[in-house]
């Protein structure tokens, strides 16, 4: 290969490893600590506050129990015979694990056509969104974490229908969303004059 033809290839590689996601947090319980080593997701999050109502800490604990803050992240396969990889149990997908028909009704609702799933701002928009609608067909305040959760993983239908009382192990998963998000509410007003406040909208 000539010189010339190795550096372009070089320079593709590095380019494209440049175009990547930031890896995930090593540690999830400090929002202090994840938002000033990202601050790109704290004027995102403020945005969705600003645009939505939704509480930054409530944004950050439904990211961390769904995807832990993965850009890539999926449901793991089902195995057959317990070994050979299968089809995933539904088409959840990015930081949000939004299914492609919500973000696919995202988008369209929002006019946000170019919106991916593997990128913060378009995430944490989606869960504004999403709370918004949670507000409405089933009057969920955007700061009741608890039930915000409870109704992303049921869907509204299920949620007005209380299916959600049948899981205790998703009742269990909602408490611990509630948890996540105080403490990261509590952090973020402690630290929020290190991180800067700038409000800048869509």
């Amino acid at each position: 290969m000539k010189r010339s033809s190795l550096f372009l290839v070089l320079g593709l590689v590095a380019g494209l490893a440049g175009c990547g996601h930031p890896p995930p947090p090593e540690q999830t319980y400090d929002a202090c600590e994840i938002l000033e080593d990202n601050r790109s997701w704290w004027r995102a999050l403020q945005r969705t506050e600003e645009r939505w109502g939704v509480p930054t800490g409530v944004q950050l604990a439904i990211l961390k129990q769904e995807s832990s803050f993965n850009a890539n992240a999926r449901p793991a396969r089902n195995r057959l015979l317990g070994i050979f990889p299968g089809r995933r149990p539904s088409s959840a997908y990015g930081y949000a694990q939004a299914l492609d028909s919500t973000w696919d009704w995202y988008r369209r609702d929002t006019g946000r056509r170019g919106a991916d799933r593997d990128n913060f701002r378009d995430a944490v928009d989606f869960i504004g969104w999403y709370a918004s609608k949670s507000r409405q067909l089933s009057g969920i305040a955007p700061h009741d974490a608890r039930n915000l959760y409870l109704s992303y993983h049921e869907g509204h239908t299920g949620y007005n229908q209380r299916t959600y009382q049948s899981k205790g192990w998703l009742m269990t998963v909602a408490d611990r969303v509630a948890g996540d998000a105080a403490r990261y509410n509590a952090q973020i007003d402690s630290c929020q004059r290190r991180l800067g406040r700038r409000f800048l909208l869509f």
